[in-house]
């Protein structure tokens, strides 16, 4: 072996493991896609019928690498618009199950389902005739068996070597919680207003702020109308310091913008005697109130400019800087 083969070896090794791996799970992925087409599409179906009529909230339970997928599932559920938490079956065998009220319904997530932690909520779910949604690849096991809904997992081989490490199997888990969430957000109407609604922090919660929150108003816009001598413009263009001056018809509609840009371009131009009309670009780009940060941050980008006039129809309201956007974290 020559000494160039000798050193790439042990890089080309796990370049090699990790492309098995994903070809492991792509695998999985497709068995579980094909299931859903064969048969667990009606078991999905009636899971996302008995969770959108409950009154009370989703809870997700499991054990190990499960419970680990359950406790991300809760949390997808609850950010998108269904309420759920996750409860772990140990802590509920001790005094936990005094959080799962009878309005409630219950995932409960085993690879296997004959995870013993199980057994105490699954007893409890029976007692109080709870509603019990299964996620397990074992269609004859306890908790197959005691479940109202069972949503069966297509047995797919783990990308570990040993076949025990849970991968592929988890992943495949991972991606029906996912679906059943986004089938319930999009079944419920879940709007991107009401995502914001969960996510006021980061740069996903900027992301989905309003430009109606962070726009300057008042006298803080800067207006003018037709007709006004460039002098004067250049003026509001300074001391309002937004990097543009909407321009107005008799009516108050914007019809115009003259940016810093213009001014910089026109700089070796004798501008007396001339008017705003002369130097302003007509049919601005705008946005509303209701317009999205990102979208507003997008349109800057794009067209290469540093602010927006807000409008109310045809009527200037606000006007929003790149520098306000960057303020909350959109980037």
């Amino acid at each position: 072996m020559s000494s160039k083969a000798h050193l790439l070896e042990p890089v080309e090794k796990p370049i090699a493991s990790a492309l098995k791996t994903l070809a492991f799970q792509q695998k999985g992925l497709s068995a579980l896609a094909d299931a859903i087409g064969n048969g667990l599409g009606e078991s999905f179906l009636a899971a996302i019928e008995k969770i959108n009529g409950i009154k009370g909230r989703v809870i997700v339970t499991g054990v190990g690498k499960s419970g680990h997928i359950g406790s991300k599932m809760a949390a997808t559920l609850a950010s998108t618009g269904t309420p759920a938490f996750f409860v772990h079956p140990a802590e509920a065998n001790h005094g936990d199950l005094g959080m799962i009220a009878r309005d409630d319904a219950i995932i409960a997530m085993s690879w296997s389902g004959e995870t013993q932690e199980l057994s105490g909520i699954l007893r409890y779910s029976r007692r109080f005739e709870i509603p019990l949604i299964a996620m397990t690849s074992g269609e004859n096991s306890t908790l197959a068996r005691e479940a109202d809904i069972v949503l069966i997992l297509p047995k797919s081989d783990e990308a570990c070597p040993h076949g025990l490490a849970p991968t592929t199997s988890t992943l495949m888990q991972l991606a029906l919680g996912d679906a059943i969430s986004v089938a319930l957000l999009e079944s419920r109407g879940f709007s991107a207003t009401d995502f914001h609604t969960f996510h006021p922090g980061g740069k996903l919660g900027a992301n989905l702020t309003h430009v109606g929150e962070i726009m300057h108003v008042g006298s803080k816009v800067p207006l003018v109308p037709l007709g006004t001598p460039m002098a004067q413009a250049v003026h509001v263009l300074a001391e309002k310091r937004v990097g543009c001056v909407g321009i107005t018809d008799g009516s108050g509609n914007l019809v115009g913008i003259f940016t810093d840009g213009d001014l910089a371009r026109n700089i070796e131009r004798d501008l007396t005697g001339h008017t705003v009309d002369d130097i302003m670009t007509p049919s601005p780009k705008t946005v509303t109130e209701q317009t999205l940060a990102a979208t507003a941050m997008e349109l800057l980008n794009r067209h290469n400019i540093s602010a927006l006039i807000v409008v109310e129809g045809a009527k200037p309201v606000g006007v929003v800087h790149f520098h306000d956007l960057l303020r909350i974290g959109v980037a």
